[in-house]
């Protein structure tokens, strides 16, 4: 009997290699963006695409907060195309990260998504700027 993980084949592993190595250039996670802050080694620009007020109440350290609905050509001419940015949203429930990556894309900025967000962040033990002070859910606003 075949256990229903064995029922469709995994991938040889030349294509698992080249298909896991793929994700890796689309996303980052919680605790290489955390590890990079604390060695100092921070060249990316952490971006949550939350609305404002569900910034305010409570962000990933170092964060800057443009919502995804904001961002244009004209809002982010500051920065040169070379810069990588990383977003995040809510958690794995939002799609705001995907959809803001997908902006960047498109004006020409390298982006990776970090995974699980505000979510993942606090699973994996790491404090807010501005914890949030209610258990009230917060509309995501992307």
């Amino acid at each position: 009997m075949t256990s229903l993980v064995r029922e469709i084949p995994a991938a040889p592993s030349a294509i698992a290699l080249m298909h896991f190595s793929n994700r890796l250039t689309f996303e980052t996670d919680c605790s290489d963006v955390f590890s990079s802050q604390e060695s100092g080694t921070v060249d990316f620009v952490l971006v949550d695409v939350r609305g404002p007020l569900a910034f305010e109440r409570g962000h990933v350290p170092g964060a800057i907060n443009i919502p995804g609905r904001l961002m244009t050509a004209a809002g982010l001419a500051e920065y040169a195309k070379t810069t990588l940015f990383v977003v995040y949203c809510a958690g794995p429930h939002c799609n705001g990260a995907n959809k803001a990556a997908v902006k960047l894309a498109a004006l020409g900025y390298p982006v990776k998504e970090m995974i699980g967000g505000v979510t993942g962040w606090l699973d994996e033990g790491f404090s807010l700027d501005k914890p949030l002070t209610t258990p009230t859910p917060i509309n995501c606003a992307c």
